[in-house]
């Protein structure tokens, strides 16, 4: 779960701190590996990188504290992530590419990052599908940054275009490269895919001169209106249309993969459903999975094996595939 019963959750004060302590994290420290239970994964993976080469756009003195920890009940831990000053991607490499990729954006109601389950998790499952994924840790924007409506996006379109410049290095078709994001995650998603030319960062080097353009997008359980978190308390005009997203849906929007839960408690079905609608009033591709069950949060293992929902994962690399 992530939004308002993720809150719930710690306020319940199941987080601990992970087995090192947090720290002010500084541009140009190596991350620190976080492990996330004894045989379970490691953040962040072997291969990632930073997005920017110096201090992030809108940076405040000193950056954000790190603060992972660990949630849920005791079957169900996973990591989150808050205090994000150093953006960063953490890559997974499948065993055949075959040169599709895509951006992974985690959600947590735009008050941390769900990194465990709606990121490491959703590698696990796409990359058996040749798929390369790149797992975007993001900005916060209630931590400190100037213009913090702008800051997740800034770091969305930053990761797409540093993909596509190395994309040889990681046997990837740049036009082969897609997003999939969940909750707050999707929402960004979507916003970067309807604003992926807004000028949110100044240029700083050859790779902003390639096109943040996601080629598809996968959005899982997304409220279409935004956050109060996000927008901040007196959001401006300018910044509540950017991030509105239904009226900026167009012929240019690319294709769309939807899915939600009708139990949703977090996020009404209706956001997928309107997502839908705009789409095919605009021409947009579009196609939509709208489970019976599975809730809010339910990432990429978070369902039964016997749920449909479970599917999510083969029928999207399907739709990707199909789309190549």
């Amino acid at each position: 779960m992530d939004g308002i019963g993720r809150r719930a959750l710690m306020a319940g004060a199941l987080g601990a701190f992970l087995v090192t302590s947090a720290r002010a994290q500084q541009w140009g420290d190596p991350p620190t590996p976080y492990a996330t239970g004894p045989g379970q994964p490691v953040w962040p993976p072997a291969e990632q990188f930073p997005l920017w080469p110096g201090r992030p756009p809108g940076a405040s003195n000193p950056l954000p504290t790190l603060a992972p920890t660990m949630n849920g009940p005791g079957n169900r831990r996973e990591l989150w992530l808050r205090g994000v000053g150093a953006p960063m991607v953490g890559v997974f490499r499948p065993a055949r590419p075959d040169g599709r990729a895509v951006l992974i954006i985690p959600g947590g109601g735009y008050n941390f990052v769900s990194v465990h389950n709606e990121g490491i998790d959703v590698a696990s499952t796409l990359t058996p599908h040749g798929i390369t994924c790149f797992v975007l840790v993001y900005r916060l924007p209630g931590e400190g940054w100037i213009s913090r409506a702008d800051v997740p996006l800034q770091d969305a379109q930053r990761a797409m275009r540093l993909i596509r410049s190395r994309a040889p290095a990681w046997s990837i078709d740049p036009a082969k490269l897609g997003l999939v994001g969940f909750s707050a995650g999707g929402h960004l998603g979507l916003s970067l895919a309807v604003g992926h030319e807004d000028p949110v960062y100044a240029p700083l080097d050859a790779a902003d001169r390639l096109p943040a353009r996601p080629a598809y997008a996968g959005i899982a359980y997304t409220a279409v209106q935004g956050f109060p978190p996000f927008w901040g308390d007196a959001p401006s005009a300018d910044v509540r249309a950017r991030y509105t997203i239904i009226p900026r849906i167009a012929r240019e929007t690319p294709p769309l993969f939807l899915f939600h839960a009708a139990d949703d408690p977090v996020v009404p079905i209706q956001n997928s459903i309107d997502v839908m609608a705009a789409a095919r009033r605009n021409d947009v591709p579009v196609e939509a999975h709208l489970f019976t069950s599975g809730g809010h949060g339910f990432g990429a293992l978070h369902l039964p094996e016997q749920s449909s929902g479970r599917m999510w994962p083969d029928m999207f690399a399907r739709w990707t595939a199909a789309r190549s």
